[in-house]
C-alpha cells in the first residue's frame, strides 16, 4: 500500500486531495432488528491485518511528508439485509475473500432468526474511516 500512495501522490497536482475510506480495523457485529427491537447475534472474526498494514502505510507516507492529513471521521456502515438467504449469499461472498469461516455465527442468526416475530432484517455493521489528506509534494 505503500507504493500505491506514493504513486498517487506522484499523479496528485500539488496541494491535491486525497481520500481514504476503508472499513475501521474492527469486527463486525451482527444482529436482527424485529418488531421487538435489535437482537445482536455475534461478532464476526475477520483477519484484520491488512487494515492494520494499510493503517501504518498511511501514517509512513505521512511521516515521509507526502501528505498531511486534514480531517478524519469515523462512522458506521449497516448493511441490511431482508432474508436468511440474502445473509448467507453476503457471508458466503465475504469469506471467499479471504477471510475465516462463519459457520458459527451464521448458525447462531439461523437459530435467532426464526424466533423473532414479525418483519426482521439481518443488520451487519461496522465502523468506516475517511480521511482527507493534502499532497504536500512540490511542482
Amino acid at each position: 500500500m505503500v507504493h500505491a500512495l506514493h504513486e498517487g501522490q506522484r499523479v496528485l497536482q500539488p496541494d491535491g486531495i486525497l481520500f481514504d475510506l476503508r472499513p475501521a480495523p474492527v469486527h463486525r457485529r451482527v444482529g436482527i432488528l424485529s418488531d421487538a427491537g435489535y437482537q445482536e447475534i455475534g461478532v464476526m472474526r475477520e483477519d484484520l491485518t491488512d487494515d492494520y498494514f494499510a493503517n501504518r502505510a498511511v501514517k509512513q507516507v505521512m511521516r515521509e511528508g507526502l501528505f498531511k492529513s486534514e480531517k478524519y471521521i469515523e462512522f458506521d456502515c449497516n448493511r441490511v439485509m431482508d432474508t436468511l438467504n440474502d445473509f448467507h449469499t453476503w457471508l458466503l461472498d465475504f469469506v471467499d475473500r479471504g477471510n475465516p469461516s462463519q459457520d458459527s455465527l451464521l448458525q447462531r442468526v439461523e437459530h435467532a432468526h426464526p424466533t423473532l416475530r414479525g418483519r426482521k432484517k439481518i443488520i451487519v455493521s461496522a465502523p468506516l474511516m475517511l480521511r482527507r489528506l493534502r499532497n504536500l509534494g512540490q511542482e
